[in-house]
């Protein structure tokens, strides 16, 4: 009998055996896999489950932990006005910084694609992704401290408004008390008594330091021997101060200097009839005034405080001057994600278009949009949820006196917990109230994978 013969006389296994035989191969790959999977699945419920589980029965628990509240922690949560501020932040967070991000993104990547040294720029936008949040916070809070000496937003700011308005020159200036000025209610200085054509007037100032004065401040004593014309009306306006000592208040004594550029008013009646500005050694003059009593101002606006910016950490700026330096570290995110979905696009639909006629504006708006509509959806929700637990910048841009007005939920819950509240029950009601609103967003990313992996 040969082997052929054998064979065919035992003929094919049994069905059953060669189920079984399957079904075991199948079970030692699942504990295989299991097996390997096992330290992330330790590590994933110690530093994920465990805790989210733990917060969950922490917030029906008092601030010390000992007394069940059931849910009063969550009664409390949206009583509290921070907590509301907190949410109503963190709804400006969600609406602004993602759809302003994609559509930076989605702008910046159709035009690196026009752009010859493409790498280059990418690289140079992504760069900030490689800061601390820390690192970017600090850098930030410097660019938008208040002092134009520090903060070189307002640095920028106040140079373009002096540029084109110009500053006063003696924010520190006041009249010498008992002389010949006296204060309004309006920050400006008149005369105590009125002055007729043909008289000549010394006006004296202190408080301007002589390092202070204008270049080109000339000494204000010759000017204060000139006499006036019958018609005309002559002064002088002075530091009434002398370098080193000496000298007598209310009089010009030759080291004293003028105080130049100062804009000097003829009131009669209540009306400015006439108004000019002191030369460099003080002197100003009205010529072919009419007979009468007059009054000389010196307007509030030569004494105004010089042009210090804008309150970028303000309570009403806060909030956009923090999304701003959170959107110059993600910029770049979101520009090579969708820069990676642009080169996917098959190029024959955009060149058929350019055939048709089609211009780059229509191209981008009915072409390149629709195609990469799954890689803008994508990037949205994730930055929907990156947002919802922005800490780091909110943390250390915002100052003590605004962090209540620039509060978002990550913040409150931090605050509330260990920032001084002490409150571990409500803190973990807000990490609950986070997780609620994180889940959905994570919920749709995760389906729309799958969705893309079929």
């Amino acid at each position: 009998m040969t082997a052929t013969t054998l064979v065919k006389e035992a003929g094919p296994p049994p069905p059953a055996a060669g189920a079984e035989r399957a079904r075991r191969a199948r079970r030692r790959g699942r504990a295989a896999a299991l097996l390997f999977a096992f330290p992330a699945l330790l590590l994933l419920g110690a530093l994920v489950v465990y805790p989210v589980l733990f917060s969950i029965g922490r917030s029906f628990f008092d601030a010390s932990g000992n007394r069940f509240v059931g849910g009063e922690n969550y009664t409390e949560m949206f009583r509290d006005p921070a907590t509301l501020k907190a949410i109503r932040n963190t709804t400006i967070w969600v609406v602004v910084a993602p759809a302003l991000l994609t559509g930076l993104g989605l702008i910046l990547a159709v035009l690196v694609e026009k752009v010859r040294w493409a790498t280059a720029f990418k690289l140079l936008l992504f760069m900030p992704m490689a800061v601390s949040f820390l690192a970017a916070g600090i850098t930030f809070r410097l660019a938008y401290d208040e002092d134009p000496d520090k903060g070189v937003l307002n640095a920028a700011v106040v140079s373009v408004h002096d540029a084109f308005k110009g500053s006063s020159s003696y924010p520190t200036a006041r009249a010498r008390e008992g002389e010949a000025l006296s204060a309004s209610a309006d920050g400006s200085y008149r005369t105590r008594a009125g002055v007729s054509p043909g008289d000549s007037v010394v006006l004296p100032m202190v408080g301007v330091l002589p390092k202070d004065l204008p270049a080109g401040a000339e000494p204000a004593a010759a000017a204060a021997g000139r006499k006036a014309a019958a018609d005309e009306l002559r002064g002088v306006v002075y530091l009434d101060f002398t370098p080193g000592g000496g000298g007598q208040q209310g009089k010009v004594d030759p080291q004293e200097s003028g105080l130049p550029k100062m804009r000097v008013e003829a009131l009669r009646d209540g009306r400015t009839v006439a108004s000019t500005t002191t030369a460099s050694d003080g002197s100003f003059h009205f010529s072919q005034l009419a007979a009468g009593s007059y009054t000389l101002k010196l307007p509030a606006s030569n004494f105004a405080p010089p042009y210090q910016g804008i309150s970028w950490l303000g309570p009403t700026l806060v909030t956009p001057a923090i999304i701003g330096a959170y959107l110059w570290i993600w910029t770049g995110f979101a520009m090579v994600l969708i820069g990676a979905g642009l080169s996917t696009l098959p190029r024959d639909a955009l060149e058929a278009a350019r055939i048709d006629g089609a211009n780059e504006w229509q191209i981008f708006r009915r072409i390149t949009v629709p195609l990469l509509a799954p890689v803008l959806t994508v990037v949205f929700v994730t930055l929907v949820i990156n947002v919802m637990k922005v800490f780091d910048l909110v943390y250390i841009i915002a100052p003590g006196p605004v962090q209540e007005d620039a509060t978002v939920l990550a913040t409150q819950m931090w605050l509330v917990s260990f920032g001084g509240g002490n409150n571990q029950g409500l803190g973990s009601a807000l990490g609950v109230l986070l997780l609620l609103l994180v889940i959905p967003a994570m919920v749709f990313n995760v389906r729309r994978f799958r969705r893309s992996q079929r």
